[in-house]
């Protein structure tokens, strides 16, 4: 019994393709560059709970920063789409997702002159985020980042990048910054309340936890606002191991010019001062792992009178469940005695 073998012939195209690989496999690779970087951008992400004063205090911050010859970007990533408001007057800013699927209905491409704007050196963008109802919040930042990088993200030449971000949503999308290693350090905005130092706590708590998987996120600080002396919040600050960037005080000129959109962070201002302190500290301050406080610990920082946490549990009863005392039933399950 005889059989034959035919050698797969090889078309012409097959060859020039392999000589192209080996061609290309033959060269050598670039030698690592031992130069220093000509350029070092900071990303920082703004966390604190809803209402804080983190536009306010971004847009003042990203402002001096400016005047004082950095190139600043604001990037706003909570679903209002209010970070910018204040740097702007009270315009509102295109949302990058909003925009995006304009554009893709039209079959067009976002550019970067339809989603960023800019104002006396600080340019600023709004991430935006779906109505209530009727999207997730979290899938929007992850969009919204998706669509920057197709916009040369990581190429952009700034000093600094500043987040905006909701501190009290914990979902991942709000989460990027950290879980990823998107930015270098983060900053917490909160105030002599409860809720905001709660918030400000889940965010540390956040840091801590992922610093423990690899991560390489750290806490730069925390800015107090609207301090009306009571300690609470430098209390925590002392506690979780995070430094104080800067106090704003709770003050009716601040409160009446930030109504009325006006930036107060002006170099020449009364209020210059204070946010030269801020830029220059958020500037220097190193990434720390911040130590979480407990709930308890956290109800520590303030007196009894204000958190009720000398209000003792009672256990609620059957009858006040079912308005009648529990009926004990025997068991069916069969006991052996002993043998």
């Amino acid at each position: 019994m005889s059989s034959s073998h035919q050698t797969p012939s090889v078309s012409p195209i097959q060859i020039v393709m392999k000589a192209q690989l080996r061609a290309e496999a033959a060269i050598e690779p670039d030698p690592v560059s031992t130069s220093p970087a000509s350029k070092t951008t900071q990303i920082i992400a703004i966390y604190g709970k809803g209402g804080i004063g983190k536009s306010f205090t971004l847009a003042n911050l990203s402002y001096m920063m400016a005047q004082q010859g950095k190139k600043v970007l604001l990037i706003g990533c909570d679903p209002k789409s209010d970070t910018t408001s204040l740097l702007f007057g009270g315009k509102a800013c295109p949302t990058i997702i909003e925009t995006s699927s304009k554009k893709k209905l039209a079959g067009e491409a976002v550019a970067i002159g339809d989603v960023c704007f800019k104002r006396d050196g600080v340019y600023a963008m709004e991430l935006g985020g779906p109505e209530v109802g009727r999207g997730c919040g979290g899938r929007g930042i992850i969009h919204g980042f998706e669509t920057l990088e197709k916009l040369g993200f990581h190429d952009w030449g700034f000093d600094y990048v500043l987040l905006d971000f909701l501190g009290d949503v914990v979902c991942g999308g709000f989460g990027l910054p950290i879980a990823r290693d998107m930015c270098q350090k983060v900053i917490v905005v909160a105030s002599n309340d409860l809720q905001s130092l709660y918030v400000a706590n889940n965010v540390c708590s956040a840091v801590e936890y992922f610093r423990k998987l690899g991560g390489n996120v750290g806490v730069a600080g925390m800015v107090i606002n609207r301090d009306d002396g009571t300690g609470e919040a430098k209390l925590f600050a002392e506690h979780a191991g995070i430094p104080v960037l800067a106090t704003i005080p709770a003050n009716e000129d601040i409160r009446r010019k930030s109504a009325s959109y006006e930036i107060i962070g002006r170099p020449g201002t009364q209020w210059a001062p204070l946010f030269e302190e801020l830029a220059t500290n958020v500037a220097i301050a190193p990434p720390v792992r911040p130590k979480p406080q407990t709930q308890d610990q956290l109800l520590g920082l303030f007196s009894a009178e204000v958190t009720g946490r000398d209000f003792k549990m009672e256990p609620a009863t059957i009858f006040d469940m079912v308005g009648k005392n529990e009926i004990v039933k025997p068991t069916l399950e069969v006991v052996y005695d002993a043998a």
